[in-house]
């Protein structure tokens, strides 16, 4: 299981610009990107609800920020982000050696596909899960625990690779082994800090250690 934004693809700049225009046409200011980058991970709306207290909006403007911010989210999709190095020689050696694989993030599942169709990505995994598609989103243990049954694989067998402390709580709770890569997102903390069974600066680096 691979978490899609900091793990697979940079797309603070996605997120930048999303919220720019949502801002704006809220009549609000901005907000820098530190506050984004420390704010990624659990989830659109609550990156949507953290943002307008940023900019000083009410929270009851929270419905129409978050329609605005999908509308947006939609045109912009892909076009500010990047795969990280390593990335597609990881999956390609992951997916040579036969390992069912799965991306489980906290975004919401239509854009998450769409982002990993735009970059080409999406043929190298079997099944890709939003924070939509299940009652409780990470850190709670459930969507590892539904993705492994989706994927037909004991959680003490499945790897949860992700890029911050949201992934692994949710890997502990699991009781599925962690690997975190070194960049990304992890709420302005060093990622290095949390407890893990390797930390790893590209993905291709774990997918050694699979094939070993």
């Amino acid at each position: 299981m691979l978490d899609l934004d900091g793990t697979l693809v940079d797309t603070l700049g996605d997120f930048a610009a999303v919220l720019a225009l949502t801002l704006r046409d809220l009549g609000l200011r901005t907000v820098g990107r530190d506050f984004i980058e420390h704010t990624i991970g659990r989830g659109g709306e609550h990156l949507v609800r953290m943002t307008l207290a940023e900019a000083g909006g009410a929270p009851e403007l929270f419905d129409r920020a978050w329609a605005l911010y999908q509308r947006h989210y939609a045109a912009v999709n892909g076009e500010h982000a990047i795969v990280y190095p390593g990335v597609v020689e990881g999956l390609a050696l992951l997916r040579s050696a036969g390992l069912p694989l799965a991306v489980l993030t906290n975004k919401p599942a239509a854009p998450a596909r769409e982002l990993l169709r735009r970059k080409g990505l999406d043929g190298y995994f079997a099944h890709v899960f939003g924070g939509d598609d299940f009652p409780r989103k990470k850190p709670d243990p459930l969507p590892l625990l539904k993705t492994c049954e989706a994927l037909g694989t004991p959680p003490s067998a499945t790897w949860m690779v992700g890029d911050s402390r949201n992934d692994a709580e949710a890997a502990r709770a699991a009781g599925c082994p962690l690997v975190l890569v070194t960049y990304g997102y992890n709420h302005g903390e060093d990622i290095r800090a949390v407890s893990a069974l390797r930390h790893v600066n590209r993905l291709d680096e774990i997918s050694a250690d699979a094939l070993s």
